[in-house]
C-alpha cells in the first residue's frame, strides 16, 4: 500500500512550473512587441526630425523673403514719394508756363525773355517727365517683384501644409502597423500554444504507462537510466524504442503546424553533481550532458524528423530539479528534457 501511495504521489501533476513558463512566454512576447514599437518610434523620430529640419529651413526662407518684401515695399514707398514730388513740381511748372504764356499774350514783358523762359521751362518739364517715367517703370518693376515674392511665399506655405499632412499620414500608418503587429503576435502565440498542447497530449497518450517519464511544466522529462547506460551517451534499446515513439509523434505534428510558425523541439541534457574522474571518454559533466542531448537529436533525425526543427543543449549539473546529494535527488537530476518552443 505504501508503494502504491508513493507511485500516485510521483505521478501527480505539478501545474505551477507550467504556469510560470506560460507567464515567461507571455513576457517574452510583450518584450518583443515593445522592442518593435521602440524601433518604429525611433524610425518615426528620425523621419520627424528630418522633416523638422526641412520646416526650419523653409521658415528661415520665409523670414528672409519677408524681410526682402519689407525692403521692397520701403523702396516702393520712397519711389512713390519721389513720384509725388515730381508730379507736384510738374504741376507747378505747368502753372508757371501757363502764366508766362498769358503774360506773353498780353504783351507784358519782353518777348525774347519770355520765349527764353518758356524754352527753359519746357526743358525742365521734359526732364521731369523723363524722371517721372523712370520712376513709374521702377514702380512697375517693384510691383512685379512683390508679386513674385508673394507667389514664392504661397508655394512655401503649400509645401508646409503638404509636409504636415504627410506627417499625420505617417503617424496613422505607424499606429495601424502597431495594431496589426499586436494581432499577429497574439495569433502566433495562440497557434504555437495550441500545437504544443496537441503535442503534449499525444506524447502523454504514448508514454502514459511509463513511471520514469514525467511531465514538469511544459517539458517531458526522461530519466537518463531509461535512455542511456551509466556514464555513456549511446542510446540503449529501451531508449531507442521511446525515442522512436517520440519521432513518430513529431513527424505527424510537423505535417499539421503551418510553415510560417518557426517551431523547434529543444533537447536538454542534464547530469547529477557527481564529478567525472576525467579518465573516461568525457572529461566532465558538460561534455556528457551535451553528448547525450546530441545523441537524442541524431536518433530523431535518423527517424525522419527534420534537422532544422531540433536543438541540442547540455547543462551539466548546473540546472537541478531536486536539491541535495541524496541518491533520489541525484537520480532525478540525471535526465533528458524535451520542450516544444519557438525558434
Amino acid at each position: 500500500m505504501a508503494l502504491a501511495r508513493n507511485r500516485r504521489r510521483e505521478r501527480g501533476v505539478d501545474y505551477w512550473p507550467g504556469f510560470v513558463d506560460a507567464l515567461s512566454t507571455l513576457l517574452l512576447a510583450i518584450m518583443f512587441l515593445l522592442t518593435v514599437f521602440v524601433l518604429a518610434q525611433f524610425i518615426l523620430s528620425r523621419e520627424i526630425s528630418g522633416k523638422d529640419e526641412v520646416l526650419n529651413r523653409l521658415n528661415s526662407q520665409i523670414a528672409e523673403l519677408t524681410e526682402l518684401l519689407a525692403l521692397e515695399k520701403s523702396g516702393k514707398q520712397d519711389l512713390e514719394d519721389t513720384l509725388a514730388t515730381l508730379q507736384s513740381s510738374l504741376a507747378t511748372s505747368e502753372s508757371e508756363r501757363s502764366r508766362l504764356q498769358q503774360l506773353l499774350a498780353s504783351g507784358a514783358g519782353s518777348a525774347e525773355a519770355a520765349n527764353s523762359r518758356i524754352g527753359t521751362l519746357n526743358q525742365q518739364l521734359d526732364q521731369e517727365k523723363e524722371v517721372s517715367a523712370r520712376a513709374l517703370s521702377q514702380v512697375e518693376l517693384l510691383n512685379q517683384q512683390i508679386a513674385a515674392l508673394r507667389a514664392q511665399i504661397a508655394a512655401v506655405e503649400q509645401a508646409l501644409q503638404a509636409s504636415e499632412a504627410k506627417d499625420q499620414t505617417s503617424q496613422a500608418k505607424i499606429a495601424d502597423l502597431g495594431r496589426r503587429l499586436n494581432v499577429a503576435l497574439a495569433q502566433r502565440v495562440q497557434e504555437l500554444n495550441r500545437y504544443r498542447s496537441d503535442f503534449f497530449g499525444r506524447l502523454r497518450e504514448i508514454l502514459s504507462d511509463r513511471e520514469n517519464i514525467r511531465i514538469v511544466g511544459d517539458r517531458f522529462v526522461f530519466q537518463s537510466e531509461v535512455l542511456f547506460p551509466s556514464g555513456s551517451s549511446n542510446l540503449n534499446p529501451e531508449g531507442e524504442v521511446e525515442m522512436a515513439k517520440l519521432a513518430a509523434a513529431l513527424i505527424d505534428l510537423a505535417k499539421e503546424i503551418p510553415a510560417e510558425i518557426n517551431w523547434v523541439l529543444r533537447v536538454d541534457g542534464h547530469t547529477d553533481n557527481v564529478p567525472l574522474l576525467g579518465t573516461g571518454r568525457y572529461a566532465d559533466n558538460w561534455e556528457l550532458s551535451s553528448a547525450r542531448a546530441i545523441a537524442v537529436v541524431k536518433f530523431l533525425i535518423s527517424r525522419g524528423v527534420p534537422a532544422n526543427r531540433l536543438v541540442a543543449a547540455g547543462f551539466g549539473e548546473f540546472q537541478p530539479i531536486a536539491e541535495g546529494d541524496s541518491p533520489d535527488a541525484r537520480s532525478q537530476n540525471r535526465r533528458i528534457e524535451l520542450k516544444l518552443t519557438e525558434r
